[in-house]
């Protein structure tokens, strides 16, 4: 140990200086390489985790987002719902819809002196209701009747009209008029489709 002491202090001041230096650096890689080398890979996996977090946190803002919008527009379909049905009913119904033109020929002061309902045709998502009637009144009276069935929250369309007969009234002419009145009805398959993708639209 002695010998070791005495040849180091025979070195220069500068050599010594030089393995101060070098030893000291030698301790600082080993320091970097131990404590910061681990630091760095920690902080670049936080650094991934948190960019991961934040994709996820944008995602599920827009997932609530549109799965709001899904609620409102339900909620929508929901509230609309009972006017829809009186526009194009479930069922055939065909009482509510001979009563439906009975008062707008009320109305109308004509006479509705016959109906035959026909049978229904089916097309993709709905299906037509026909009725066909026949009727008598002055022209005015008619055309009030027509104006009448449009106004009806039921819609019903008003095809094929004849006019024959006319009959001398005083001042007016009656006339006989048949009419094929057609309604509609929401087929149940179509209504079962609407449903779901309701349901889907809301399950995002």
């Amino acid at each position: 140990m002695a010998a070791g002491d005495s040849s180091l202090s025979r070195l220069p001041i500068f050599a010594k200086a030089g393995i101060i230096v070098g030893l000291v650096g030698l301790i600082g890689v080993a320091y970097y390489v131990v404590f910061f080398g681990d630091i760095a890979s920690r902080i670049k996996a936080a650094q991934g985790q948190e960019r991961s977090l934040h994709q996820e946190l944008t995602d599920a803002r827009k997932n609530e987002f549109a799965y709001h919008q899904d609620l409102a527009e339900l909620a929508d379909r929901e509230q609309r719902l009972p006017e829809l049905v009186k526009k194009l009913p479930t069922s055939s119904d065909y009482p509510a819809f001979l009563s439906s033109i009975q008062n707008a020929a009320n109305i109308a002061a004509v006479s509705l002196t016959a109906w035959t309902p026909q049978d229904e045709v089916p097309e993709q998502f709905y299906a037509r209701v026909p009725m066909r009637l026949e009727l008598r009144g002055r022209f005015h009276q008619v055309a009030k009747f027509f104006y009448n069935v449009g106004q009806l929250d039921r819609i019903i369309n008003m095809e094929n009209i004849s006019i024959s007969d006319p009959t001398v009234n005083g001042d007016e002419i009656d006339v006989k008029v048949e009419v094929l009145a057609t309604a509609f009805r929401l087929l149940e398959t179509a209504s079962k489709t609407d449903a779901r993708g309701a349901s889907a639209g809301g399950a995002k």
